[in-house]
């Protein structure tokens, strides 16, 4: 009976970590590559290797996650909704206490649901590329003259100059857009910030 305890509470492990590690290599990707958010050269390198893995980590993680969360769902010990066991004997009740994992059957039932819920969405957003939702490349850029434009003194830029024709990018503008394509002078560019 302690052997199968002990099994349990192993397969319990496993199915959090490789639920965590689904989840993760979504997640941890998403939080540090975003626009207007600081980023480290190394935080944005782990961020890019893990973006690079996810399809297939994530994929891995999800079928053994699922595959645990069978086995912790179908789990037929006896008695495992019962909080202890009673024994009888010479008149006197004892109790042998049990571990969560096999007593809490609803809750464990519900636990191992919701975790499946966020697995499945991880493993199916690591597939989509979700930067062009945080990304929004400008569809036409419209342009102001200088005289006409209300822009601070201080107000860093981006310019463009090509024969005769020049254009200025504005960085607050380019920060949260990133990309801007544009025609300069009849030539088809992309201006990235």
């Amino acid at each position: 009976m302690q052997a199968a305890s002990d099994r349990r509470g192993l397969l319990w492990i496993l199915f959090a970590v490789c639920a965590l590690t689904a989840i993760a290599l979504f997640f941890i990707p998403a939080i540090v590559i975003q626009p207007f958010k600081h980023q480290t050269a190394r935080g944005l390198a782990i961020a890019m290797a893990l973006r690079q893995h996810a399809p297939w980590g994530t994929l891995l993680a999800a079928l053994v996650s699922l595959g645990l969360a069978l086995i912790l769902w179908r789990d037929r010990t006896r008695d495992e909704s019962v909080r202890g066991a009673v024994i009888w004997a010479n008149i006197r009740v004892y109790t042998t206490r049990r571990k969560w994992w096999a007593t809490a059957k609803p809750w464990r039932r519900i636990a191992i649901g919701l975790v499946m819920v966020f697995v499945v969405f991880a493993t199916v957003m690591a597939r989509l590329n979700y930067f062009e939702w945080m990304f929004h490349p400008v569809p036409g850029a419209q342009f102001e003259s200088e005289a006409a434009s209300k822009l601070d003194q201080s107000e860093m830029i981006l310019a463009v100059r090509l024969g005769g024709d020049a254009r200025a990018y504005p960085i607050s503008e380019m920060a949260y857009h990133h990309i801007v394509n544009d025609v300069v002078n009849s030539v088809p560019i992309c201006v990235t910030y």
